[in-house]
C-alpha cells in the first residue's frame, strides 16, 4: 500500500516571493541602461498592449521596478509613488477607447429625432401633437371611391385589352364603325367586368381577414386589472399581457416574464421566416416593480423598417436612464413561446410597427403564362400594323395611279348618280382615304388577337379555384381548413417550379422527429406497451434503447 507524500506548504514559497520583491524594490544606486529586447523594436500590436496593460494593472510592484530602472540615478530617488502614479496614468491612456468607438456602439437620441412613451399611460403619451395612430391595420387594395380607376389602370397593364381599347375607339369613326358603339364596346366592357369582379372578390377577402385581425383580443392593464381589449383599441402607452403560444399584437419593450432571469423567448416566423427560437430580455430595474406600479417615460427612436435594430431607453421614477436594445423589444406577428407570460408595453402600432412598415401592399401578380401571352401580342400587334401599313401603302398606289377615274370608277364613285342633279360626296382627299384604308385594315384584321380568348381564361381560372378549394385530397385534418387560392392570377403557376435555393435540408423538410419506441432496462416504454417487459432484449444484458423517426 503507497502512501502519498504530504503536500508541501505554500507558506515558504509566498515567503519567498514577498522577499524577492522587497529585494527587487532595493535597488543600488546606479544601475547600467538596460539592453533593449529585439522583440521591443517592433511596434506591438494593439491585443498586445491592452493584455500587458492588464496585467500591468494587477502588479504595480513589477511596473513601478520596470519603470524604476528605466530611470536615471537622479529619478531614482524620486519618491516611489510619483513614479506609480505615472505607470498608472499610462495604463489608463492605454485603456481608452477611441471617441470612434463610442461613436459607432452607442448614439445619442435627439428629442426632435425620438418619440416618448410613458409606461401605462396612454392618455398622456397620444396627447397633441403625438396623436399616434391606433392598433388597427389594412392590407386591402381598394377602397370604395378608388376601385374603379385604380383597378382600370391595373387592368389595362395587358396589352391585349389597350388593343381591344383601341378597336372600340375605332368604332365611334363614322367613315369606320361597322357595328354600333354600344356593340363595337360590349366585349371590351365583358372582359373588364369579369375581371373587376374577381379583383373585388379577392380585395373584400382582405378586407375580411383585416377585420377579423383587429378583433382579436389583448390582455391590456386597465385601472390596475388586466382586461381583454381589442387590438384595434390599442394605443401607444398601454401595457400588454401576452402568455404562451399568442401572437404579439404590436411591438412592445419586454417589462417582466414568467422566468425570475427576465428572459422570454420568440419565434419570428412571421417576420423572417426563421423557426428557430430568440431570446428576449427583460431589464432587472422593471422585473422588480409591478406593472400597476410602474411608471416611467422611454426615449427611443422613431419608427422604421429595420427589424434588427433598435435604440431607447427608459427613465423610472426620475433614476438614471436604462438603455435598450434589439433584445429589449418583440414586434408584431411573432409568437411567445416557452414562456408561460410576458409583460411589455406597447411602442409601436398599427401601420408604424415594422412588420407593417416591411409591407409593400398587395402586390399585382401575373403569372408566366400572362407574361408569355403580352409578348405574344405586341409580336401580332406588330405583324398587324405591318399588314395594315402593306394595304395602306397600295391603296395609296392604286388611288395615285386612278386619280383622273374616281368620279366615275365602280365601287368607288365620289359623285353621287342617285338623283337627277350629281352631287358630291364627302371627299377628304387622296391622303385621307390612305389613314382610312390603314384604320379599316386593323378593324378587318381583329380576329388575330381574340377577345374571347380573355374571357375564356378568366372563366377558367375562376372554376379552378372553386375546384381547389373543394378538393377533400387538400383539406387538412389537423387544423381542420381546406385549401386557400388567394391570387386567382397565377393558378396556373401551381407547381410549376423551375429553380431551388435552398441553404439547408430544414428549409425543404419539418425536421420533426416522432417518438417510437423506448427500452429502458429490458422494459418497452412504448406508446401501445404501457411499460411491459421487453422479449427482445437479451438475457443478462441492461442497457437502453430510445428510437425516434424522422417522417
Amino acid at each position: 500500500m503507497s502512501v502519498l507524500p504530504p503536500r508541501p506548504s505554500l507558506l515558504p514559497l509566498a515567503q519567498s516571493s514577498q522577499e524577492a520583491t522587497a529585494a527587487d524594490m532595493e535597488l543600488p544606486a546606479s544601475l547600467p541602461d538596460p539592453v533593449p529586447s529585439p522583440i521591443l523594436k517592433h511596434s506591438p500590436s494593439p491585443s498586445i498592449l491592452s493584455r500587458s496593460a492588464r496585467s500591468a494593472a494587477d502588479t504595480p510592484s513589477v511596473t513601478f521596478a520596470a519603470d524604476f530602472r528605466s530611470r536615471s540615478r537622479a529619478e531614482s530617488t524620486s519618491p516611489s509613488f510619483e513614479s506609480f502614479r505615472t505607470a498608472r496614468s499610462r495604463l489608463s491612456v492605454s485603456r481608452r477607447s477611441t471617441p470612434e468607438h463610442h461613436v459607432g456602439s452607442q448614439r445619442d437620441l435627439r428629442d426632435e429625432d425620438a418619440r416618448f412613451v410613458y409606461i401605462n399611460d396612454a392618455a398622456r403619451t397620444n396627447a397633441p401633437p403625438a396623436m399616434f395612430p391606433n392598433n388597427s391595420v389594412r392590407t386591402t387594395k381598394y377602397s370604395i371611391l378608388t376601385f374603379i380607376p385604380r383597378n382600370l389602370y391595373e387592368q389595362f397593364h395587358r396589352l391585349a385589352y389597350v388593343y381591344f381599347l383601341i378597336l372600340a375607339a375605332l368604332n365611334f369613326i363614322p367613315q369606320l364603325h361597322v357595328n354600333s358603339a354600344a356593340a363595337g364596346t360590349a366585349p371590351l366592357s365583358v372582359v373588364l367586368a369579369v375581371t373587376a369582379v374577381k379583383d373585388a372578390y379577392e380585395d373584400w377577402r382582405r378586407h375580411r381577414s383585416d377585420k377579423n385581425e383587429n378583433n382579436r383580443s389583448a390582455s391590456v392593464l386597465v385601472d390596475g386589472v388586466f382586461r381583454p381589449k381589442r387590438w384595434k383599441e390599442m394605443q401607444v402607452g398601454d401595457v400588454v399581457r401576452v402568455v404562451a403560444n399568442e401572437t404579439l399584437p404590436c411591438d412592445m419593450v419586454l417589462l417582466s416574464t414568467s422566468d425570475p432571469t427576465g428572459v422570454a423567448y420568440v419565434q419570428t416566423i412571421n417576420l423572417d421566416g426563421e423557426s428557430n427560437l430568440k431570446t428576449r430580455y427583460a431589464k432587472q430595474e422593471t422585473m422588480l416593480t409591478p406593472p400597476e406600479a410602474l411608471a416611467g417615460v422611454i426615449k427611443c427612436e422613431k419608427p422604421n423598417r429595420n427589424i434588427y435594430g433598435f435604440l431607447a431607453t427608459v427613465d423610472l421614477d426620475g433614476r438614471r436612464a436604462v438603455s435598450l436594445g434589439t433584445s429589449n423589444i418583440m414586434l408584431r406577428g411573432c409568437e411567445l413561446k416557452n414562456t408561460v407570460w410576458a409583460i411589455g408595453v406597447a411602442v409601436y402600432t398599427g401601420s408604424e410597427t415594422k412588420v407593417m412598415l416591411n409591407s409593400s401592399g398587395a402586390p399585382s401578380k401575373r403569372s408566366r403564362l400572362e407574361t408569355d401571352m403580352n409578348r405574344e401580342t405586341a409580336a401580332l400587334a406588330v405583324i398587324l400594323v405591318v399588314l395594315c401599313f402593306v394595304v395602306a401603302l397600295l391603296a395609296g398606289i392604286w388611288l395615285g395611279e386612278h386619280n383622273d377615274q374616281l368620279g366615275i370608277i365602280h365601287f368607288f364613285r365620289t359623285n353621287d348618280y342617285s338623283s337627277l342633279q350629281v352631287r358630291k360626296y364627302d371627299w377628304l382627299g387622296a391622303g385621307a382615304q390612305v389613314v382610312f384604308t390603314f384604320l379599316s385594315g386593323v378593324i378587318q384584321f381583329q380576329i388575330m388577337i381574340p377577345i374571347a380568348l380573355f374571357i375564356s381564361m378568366e372563366m377558367v381560372r375562376a372554376g379552378q379555384a372553386y375546384s381547389m378549394v373543394q378538393d377533400n385530397h387538400m383539406f387538412d385534418d389537423k387544423s381542420k381548413t381546406r385549401f386557400q387560392c388567394r391570387a386567382l392570377n397565377i393558378n396556373e403557376d401551381l407547381g410549376q417550379i423551375k429553380y431551388v435555393f435552398s441553404d439547408k435540408t430544414g428549409t425543404l423538410t419539418e425536421n420533426k422527429m416522432e417518438f417510437q419506441c423506448a427500452s429502458v432496462h429490458g422494459r418497452d416504454f412504448s406508446d401501445s406497451s404501457g411499460g411491459k417487459e421487453d422479449r427482445n432484449t437479451m438475457p443478462g444484458k441492461q442497457f437502453s434503447l430510445i428510437q425516434f423517426e424522422f417522417p
